[in-house]
């Protein structure tokens, strides 16, 4: 049985209460470890040491910060193979997606950011103005410094990933942090607390607190964290944002989405792992479906409607579910048992309100599984046709392999179409008329835009949600701002 700890001044601290939480395999439904089910007072020892080791952090130069977030990123390398282990055993996700994928991508967000920090500008404005006493020259410059304890709160599809995609820019713009991975998926976050260790981050820079909605709420009150990020649902979004603006802390929230996959007549079906059929598919179905950017509603040109559909039903017929230990496996579990509840939950009012399921539609029987897995939450890639756009099932996000298609006829009523839900995150759109790519990006209502792709992410540019999907931008040198204050200095010259 696995004993996770918290990570607190370089230390291993066990929770307060001595209260612990399950941790569950997904692929098995079995228990084989705990995590700490820490609470305030946990956060408060977390935010202590955070506070203590901030001075001499921020005061680090950008160069040494570098070195030392340059070398947390070679442990991670190094380690790639237990991280995505533990990575697969605690989500239900395919070793080669955690292979190729979860774990590189946290060594690249410790690389980015190390480096962009190295490369920063401040501003310099020279100016005469008037005054009583006649013309008074100046020159303005703008400092950047760290805002202080940053709290990192991630979700559980994409743990590693996600979590480091918060520390990094707070870690390397000088703030020191509080973090808070998900207690469904804690394993890699605890992992990653003994390498700060090996890396050299003095003690206190990074802390991690393991626990529920207690020790998330925790960190977000305490009145030393004065910046929040956040990853996870609209819902606790909102309470944050709330409670976050009552004291006055600055907030970025990366929330729900039901993302719209948009094709036009013109597109390149075909081409493979590249054209709107192959991508769709993918877009649907990746991590089974427990990303924010997956591409949940297929909309599709009445022309092409019948041969793009029938091509995803194709593609999603031919992923091999099974063991997400075995290499050969395309698609795992859901992430615990209330999550596969819920899937199937909206998957059976879907097909009450009219919907015609093309594949899936109901749990992987258990003989089709390993006997390993045969516990375990295996929800099928599920294609729906024929839904209402009032539907649920449509409007709503279910973070499961679902997706539904919808036909339309014009540009007109694809954008109306795309911008019919409350969400706002991201959208896909294929086609060949370079015109009305760049016609339906501006009108989508989304923060990202792919055209003719999806999941193509360059970390210098902005990302982020518009309407219930979030607030704030991360990414680039909008993240390195987030964390850092602005500060005018003017001279008389």
């Amino acid at each position: 049985m696995l004993t996770l700890t918290n990570h607190i001044a370089g230390k291993d601290a066990d929770p307060n209460s001595g209260r612990y939480l399950d941790i569950v395999e997904p692929a098995t439904g079995l228990v084989y470890g705990r995590v700490p089910d820490s609470g305030p007072e946990d956060v408060e020892a977390a935010a202590r040491a955070a506070q203590a080791a901030f001075p001499a952090w921020s005061a680090t130069t950008a160069a040494e910060r570098s070195r030392l977030l340059m070398r947390l990123a070679d442990l991670i390398e190094r380690d790639l193979e237990p991280l995505a282990a533990a990575e697969s055993k605690d989500n239900g996700k395919p070793i080669q997606v955690a292979r190729s994928l979860d774990i590189p991508r946290s060594a690249v967000n410790f690389r980015f950011f190390a480096t962009a920090i190295l490369h920063s500008a401040g501003e310099f404005h020279d100016y005469v103005g008037g005054g009583a006493a006649g013309p008074v020259p100046t020159m303005n410059y703008t400092l950047r410094n760290a805002r202080g304890v940053a709290g990192c709160i991630s979700p559980w599809n994409l743990p590693l990933y996600l979590f480091t995609w918060k520390l990094a820019p707070a870690l390397a713009a000088g703030c020191t942090v509080v973090g808070k991975p998900s207690e469904v998926t804690p394993v890699t976050a605890w992992m990653l607390g003994k390498l700060a260790k090996e890396a050299g981050l003095p003690d206190g820079v990074l802390n991690i607190v393991q626990g529920g909605g207690k020790a998330g709420s925790a960190i977000v009150e305490h009145p030393a964290v004065t910046t929040v990020t956040f990853t996870g649902s609209t819902a606790v979004g909102k309470w944050i944002g709330a409670k976050a603006g009552d004291m006055l802390k600055r907030v970025s929230l990366e929330l729900g989405g039901k993302n719209p996959f948009v094709v036009f007549e013109d597109a390149d079906l075909d081409t493979p792992g590249a054209g709107a059929i192959d991508t769709a598919a993918r877009a649907a179905f990746s991590n089974q479906g427990q990303i924010c950017l997956c591409g949940s509603r297929l909309l599709v040109h009445e022309r092409v409607y019948d041969r793009v559909v029938s091509g995803v039903v194709e593609r999603a017929k031919a992923l091999r579910v099974g063991d997400p230990s075995d290499a050969s496996t395309q698609f795992g579990s859901l992430v615990s048992r209330a999550h596969f509840d819920k899937v199937a939950g909206m998957v059976e009012e879907a097909k009450r309100a009219g919907g015609t399921v093309l594949t899936g539609g109901a749990p992987v029987p258990h003989g089709q599984l390993p006997e390993r897995c045969r516990g375990g939450y295996f929800y099928p890639p599920t294609v729906i046709a024929g839904l209402d756009a009032s539907c649920r099932a449509v409007r709503e996000e279910i973070f499961g392999p679902v997706v539904t298609v919808q036909k339309f006829r014009d540009e007109a009523e694809a954008i109306a179409l795309a911008n019919g839900t409350e969400y706002g995150l991201a959208a896909s759109v294929f086609t060949q008329d370079v015109s009305r790519a760049h016609r339906v990006a501006a009108a989508v209502q989304s923060g990202v835009v792919w055209v003719n792709c999806w999941m193509v992410r360059d970390l210098r540019t902005p990302f982020g949600g518009m309407k219930h999907s979030g607030v704030g931008r991360e990414g680039g040198n909008e993240a390195l701002r987030f964390f850092t204050e602005a500060k005018n200095v003017c001279v008389r010259t």
